[in-house]
């Protein structure tokens, strides 16, 4: 199939399948459906507004596939060899657009096993790598929950503060840090740290060093000299110019303590890529591997472009009962041989064409 008449979204699925090829990772198909049980347990990782779902014939409750790596992590296993694999696949969600339930496309990667940094960097490599065959303008943010998280906790204000923090923090809103951190008695010195965090975006070269007065933990400490191992792989690529340092990129802390992502293209005004290092899903599922992979939310490029069609097709052939069978076949064959796309029609209607075949005057058998 020419890829000039492929939808934007099936074009961009075949590009990304073609370049996760290249790094050596393998197609995974799975079935539409899982247990129900997969989800409900799972509901804070997926974080949607719901699951469709249906009884078996044996009565056992069932969901459309609202996600695609629970249900990769739930068919894996431990292994020394690290499993590399990519899905295009559907799944059932409430659409960002449309606020209705819809069948979505999504094409995404994971990386499962005992993971080390050129893991993560091939996987947030092959994310910016994805931004860019979608579109030139793209920005890649990049964060670390183990800078995040332990600076959280060292302010010792509990759980409501923590995740009203993280709002904040999500948001950019330093006047609302601010005014939690009034309201919860936290010191300036840990309302500065926390105040940095919400300013720590842009050049990473510049960031980092930022962040030093940030990090007073060794966790913390740790989490940074890995950023910086990160970064110092990913400044020497093509699309270094196109990461960007962004602690107002967050999942969620249950299942993510390491480096997590967004991605963002020009003239879509939300993520069209989303990602990160999940470990703490697989301790939960009682598995000692790593984890790290990210989704492609195709259903955002719909249409984003495309130009406006002038014409529903190249060339309309026109005919009635009197033109023979015989004469309108061949006739359509040698115009699509030609190159063109063909609409034979009795009635032009209010179909647009560039070309007009009439056959309506003769042709008779």
């Amino acid at each position: 199939m020419s890829q000039e008449i492929l939808k934007e979204e099936e074009r961009v699925a075949f590009g990304l399948r073609s370049l996760y090829k290249q790094y050596g990772y393998l197609p995974y198909k799975m079935s539409k459906f899982e247990e129900y049980d997969l989800y409900a347990q799972n509901k804070d990782f997926l974080r949607l507004a719901g699951v469709v779902t249906f009884n078996d014939t044996d009565g056992k409750l069932l969901a459309l596939k609202p996600d695609i790596t629970l249900s990769i992590v739930k068919n894996d296993a431990d292994s020394d060899v690290k499993r590399k694999v990519y899905y295009n696949e559907n799944v059932y969600r409430v659409s960002g657009k449309t606020g209705r339930f819809k069948e979505l496309m999504q094409v995404g990667l994971e990386c499962i096993g005992n993971l080390d940094l050129y893991d993560v960097f091939e996987t947030v490599y092959l994310a910016a790598g994805s931004l860019a065959l979608i579109s030139e303008k793209f920005v890649l943010d990049l964060s670390h929950l183990g800078i995040l998280i332990p600076v959280l906790k060292s302010v010792n204000s509990g759980v409501a503060f923590e995740k009203a923090a993280v709002r904040c923090l999500a948001e950019k809103n330093e006047h609302g840090l601010r005014a939690l951190a009034e309201e919860y008695g936290v010191s300036e010195a840990d309302t500065a740290r926390l105040v940095k965090l919400i300013g720590a975006y842009g050049n990473p070269d510049i960031v980092l060093d930022s962040l030093e007065s940030v990090c007073t933990c060794d966790n913390s400490k740790k989490a940074l000299a890995e950023l910086h191992s990160l970064w110092s792989l990913l400044k020497t690529t093509e699309y270094a110019d196109r990461i960007r340092l962004d602690f107002s990129v967050i999942n969620d802390g249950n299942y993510y303590d390491d480096v997590v992502f967004k991605g963002f293209i020009d003239g879509i005004g939300e993520s069209v890529l989303a990602g990160g290092r999940y470990d703490k899903l697989l301790k939960k599922l009682e598995r000692k591997s790593g984890a790290i992979g990210f989704a492609v939310y195709l259903d955002l490029l719909e249409g984003f472009g495309e130009k406006p069609r002038l014409a529903d097709v190249d060339v309309l052939v026109l005919y009635n009962d009197r033109v023979c069978a015989e004469t309108l076949a061949k006739t359509v064959r040698a115009l699509i041989d030609e190159g063109y796309s063909v609409s034979a029609q009795k009635s032009a209607g209010g179909l647009r064409y560039k070309k007009l075949v009439d056959l309506t005057g003769g042709g008779v058998c």
